[in-house]
């Protein structure tokens, strides 16, 4: 039986994380507030922002641009896209 949270991003009781997704306070604020699927977009997203923009993870700009884009995409807010990115199926 999976744990149920009401996720922040969907504003509904969907299926929560198994595990904080990191150690410490804000790991478990997001285990406790985020669905399975919200924090799976999420990483999808995040890979594509990393890779289209090509993000170091040893720079702390970096790290901290990561931090404040997952709040925006997490709370519904105007996030950033990879620029020129067109998902499958849809036209170019």
């Amino acid at each position: 039986m999976s744990r149920k949270v009401f996720c922040r991003k969907y504003q509904q009781e969907l299926d929560g994380l198994d595990a904080p997704p990191f150690p410490g306070p804000k790991g478990q604020a997001l285990y406790e507030t985020v669905s399975r699927q919200a924090w799976s977009e999420w990483l999808s997203h995040q890979t594509m922002l990393i890779n289209e923009k090509h993000l170091n993870l040893m720079d702390l700009t970096a790290r901290a641009y990561l931090a404040e884009q997952l709040e925006k995409f997490l709370d519904g807010g105007s996030y950033d896209k990879a620029e020129g990115f067109v998902p499958e199926g849809e036209d170019k």
